[in-house]
């Protein structure tokens, strides 16, 4: 039998790639809720895939807001859900089945809850109980970051509820960099302040700080330590699978996040702070990348390596 007529068509087969994701999927819409922990993921996400060949953008947005765009599929990828803290503003969603949490968290080991300058830890502000003692020296405020945010709703229901007697306190919200240059301003003055503090951050690399205890009851235990899940729409794996897969591939360290964050504190893009890392820590795309294709369908591990190295 003459099987010359065939050599074409396995040539094409051959070459031909094909798309892991269908034309709908390229678009990867992030939500990032104006932390720079979740800047820095996103930006190395969103560094990753541009290296695929896809289109990730970003939309700032408040906890609330982000939960509700993931739900009516305007979101496409959440990577900063901090649990313990956000489990309140999450929980209809999820008992609703209305988003997807992925069963393994994007990073542990984090930390979440009110902290003070070292100074002010060792001058007797070390736990919970001791802040309205001390409510004069702190003029009655505690410093949060933006509003709608987790966090400080757990700081205003202490106040509403007189919780470790802190009815007369003021909440202060503005955002995370206006909270710093709170905290800065309070350290180069020796003053004491009480603000939301947490880790991964470079805050606890540039600034002496001690988290205060006794707020189990109300961050969880272990200075509120978290788990950060991934949350996607419940049906973006079916729809989306290589980036589905991609997204839960990724797995953070404080570490990483630390290293990535702090250019991005000192204005540098987070895309372009994450892609340099990247460059110079290119052996954890290994297990990012397993079993991940290129949007066109080629192998997207040296896809990615080659972009980050700029070539």
């Amino acid at each position: 039998m003459n099987l010359k007529w065939l050599a074409p068509l396995c040539a094409l087969a051959v070459s031909t790639s094909y798309a892991a994701d269908p034309a709908a999927c390229r678009n990867v819409r992030f939500a990032d809720v104006g932390w720079t922990d979740i800047a820095a993921t996103t930006g190395l996400a969103s560094t990753v895939l541009e290296g695929l060949g896809y289109k990730p953008t970003k939309t700032i947005a408040s906890v609330p807001i982000t939960f509700a765009g993931v739900k009516s599929k305007q979101i496409d990828v959440f990577l900063g859900y901090w649990s313990p803290t956000m489990d309140p503003m999450i929980d209809s969603f999820k008992k609703a089945n209305q988003v997807k949490v992925l069963p393994t968290p994007n990073l542990t080991g984090a930390k979440y809850t009110l902290a003070v300058p070292d100074y002010a830890y060792n001058a007797g502000i070390k736990s919970f109980s001791d802040i309205a003692k001390n409510y004069d020296k702190l003029d009655g405020k505690i410093y949060g970051i933006e509003p709608g945010n987790d966090g400080n709703a757990l700081i205003k229901k202490m106040i509403d509820t007189n919780q470790y007697g802190l009815g007369k306190f003021k909440l202060v919200e503005s955002s995370e960099a206006g909270m710093l240059i709170e905290v800065n301003r309070a350290i180069r003055d020796k003053k004491p302040i009480v603000f939301l503090g947490w880790e991964p951050h470079p805050m606890n690399v540039q600034m002496k700080i001690d988290y205060l205890s006794g707020g189990d009851d109300v961050f969880g235990p272990n200075y509120g330590e978290a788990r950060v899940m991934t949350v996607t729409p419940t049906d973006y794996d079916t729809r989306c699978p290589n980036v589905a897969k991609l997204v839960s591939n990724l797995k953070f360290t404080t570490d990483i996040e630390n290293h990535v964050m702090l250019p991005i504190m000192n204005k540098t893009d987070a895309n372009k702070a994450a892609r340099e890392w990247l460059k110079a820590n290119p052996a954890v795309l290994d297990k990012w990348l397993a079993g991940v294709t290129t949007f066109d369908g080629k192998e997207g591990l040296p896809a990615v390596k080659a972009y980050v190295e700029g070539k």
